[in-house]
């Protein structure tokens, strides 16, 4: 089982994917995980798809997110993912 770390940050939004990306670290490799505006608004409340509603459902629901996303990172072992609304629904909650 990879070690998988998250640390401390502020997510940085692209407008032109419509994501929220923070770095995380796998096996001390630098690795980053993005989530989906639509997986946000659909499954963490975010209110719209702009910067501040994402930012604010993402820190929101963090725990939630980053637990999703340590399961593909395990699931797929890449260094780099993107979580989707599918993902949120396919992963349960632990």
């Amino acid at each position: 089982m990879p070690e998988i770390l998250f640390p401390s940050s502020v997510p940085t939004y692209c407008a032109a994917s419509l994501t929220l990306s923070c770095p995380a670290t796998v096996n001390g490799q630098p690795s980053r995980y993005s989530i989906t505006a639509e997986a946000l608004e659909s499954h963490f409340g975010a209110r719209s798809p702009r910067e501040e509603d994402l930012v604010r459902a993402f820190t929101d629901h963090r725990p939630r997110i980053e637990s999703i996303a340590q399961s593909l990172f395990e699931m797929t072992r890449s260094r780099n993912i993107v979580l989707r609304s599918g993902h949120v629904r396919f992963v349960p909650e632990s």
